[in-house]
């Protein structure tokens, strides 16, 4: 009974029809029938014209973005805890040939405007110091937090004031939406996002996410850095057709959806004198000792320890409805 990661749940059905679907002849790259309506699609689902570009993974999709938006010389302020910083290897940096990250602090993986002011103030406007070029977020964070439209329109008002650029990693971002019952454009270029990974993996998908520019010039150079990244596939509508099969009917939303109430199961069970942090998207942070968490483990449940006294859960689109009810049992039962 699985819940360390979303990462390593199944597609879904949606997603698996629509590769057989697209298994037949056509344009190769990205000029083929599904890769050409990406543009008009996500444009309807954001109500605002956007540039949508496949890529593999999450980590070239931040780091395209990134790359779009700061130059070799500049710096990217995000949380001290952000994917970014502490799961890509070194991508963002690699990508964006040196630029610096500057991290800021926040709890649950958040930023405010004070607190990005607090670290960009420190930096002197002259040749010998990386100057701030960009700022990123991850929403839901990294500890399950979602901002509001509200939250990330006030961050979006300081990049534009201080002339950042904005890039939201979005790997949870349908988990975020569904949590709020907002609309992507209020989560995204409405509260001033310029670009967004939009994670469809942990979602349901098969190796298919989508990067989405709010201001369509920038995708003109990205086209070009996904081709000398290595992530021009050959075969990309198979990835464009899982995102198109999404999309429609909403079952990104059905399947955030899903995953977020299996999560506010055990939140439930686990109490607030369990909880790390109020569980907002599809993760789950609990106060367990070791003793406790190998309690858990040897009734089957996996999950991974997150520092001292604490273990994350972390539930899926597809996560078994009894394997829920077991797991919730079993916290109340420690």
């Amino acid at each position: 009974m699985r819940f360390f990661s979303d990462n390593a749940a199944a597609a879904c059905p949606e997603a698996i029809s629509a590769i057989a679907e697209a298994n037949r002849m056509d344009t190769a790259y990205d000029g083929d029938a599904w890769s050409r309506r990406l543009d008009e699609a996500l444009s309807g689902l954001f109500g605002t014209e956007v540039a949508a570009l496949w890529v593999s993974t999450g980590t070239a999709a931040n780091s395209l973005a990134l790359a779009a938006l700061c130059p070799p010389h500049g710096a990217i302020v995000c949380h001290r805890d952000a994917h970014i910083q502490n799961d890509e290897c070194g991508a963002p940096e690699f990508f964006t040939h040196g630029a610096k990250l500057l991290l800021a602090e926040g709890e649950g993986a958040k930023l405010t405007p004070a607190a990005v002011k607090a670290l960009i103030d420190t930096v002197r406007d002259d040749v010998h110091q990386v100057q701030p070029a960009a700022l990123s977020i991850t929403n839901a964070t990294e500890y399950g937090l979602v901002y509001t439209p509200e939250e990330t329109a006030a961050l979006g008002s300081l990049c534009r004031d201080r002339g950042l650029g904005f890039h939201l990693d979005g790997a949870r971002f349908a988990n975020a939406v569904a949590s709020l019952g907002c609309t992507p454009a209020d989560l995204s270029w409405k509260a001033g996002v310029d670009a967004l990974s939009f994670g469809f993996v942990k979602n349901g998908g098969l190796s298919a996410e989508l990067l989405v520019f709010f201001r369509p010039e920038l995708a003109m150079a990205t086209r070009y850095r996904r081709k000398r990244a290595g992530h021009l596939l050959s075969k990309g509508r198979y990835l464009a057709a899982q995102i198109l099969a999404m999309l429609e009917g909403d079952v990104w939303l059905r399947n955030a959806r899903a995953a977020n109430a299996a999560a506010a199961r055990l939140a439930e069970a686990a109490g607030a004198d369990r909880l790390v942090l109020p569980v907002q998207a599809n993760e789950v942070f609990v106060r367990v000792t070791f003793e406790e968490a190998a309690t858990l483990r040897a009734q089957g449940f996996d999950f991974y320890d997150w520092g001292p006294g604490e273990a994350r859960l972390v539930t899926s689109w597809d996560s078994d409805p009894a394997a829920v009810d077991a797991l919730a049992a079993a916290i109340r039962a420690l």
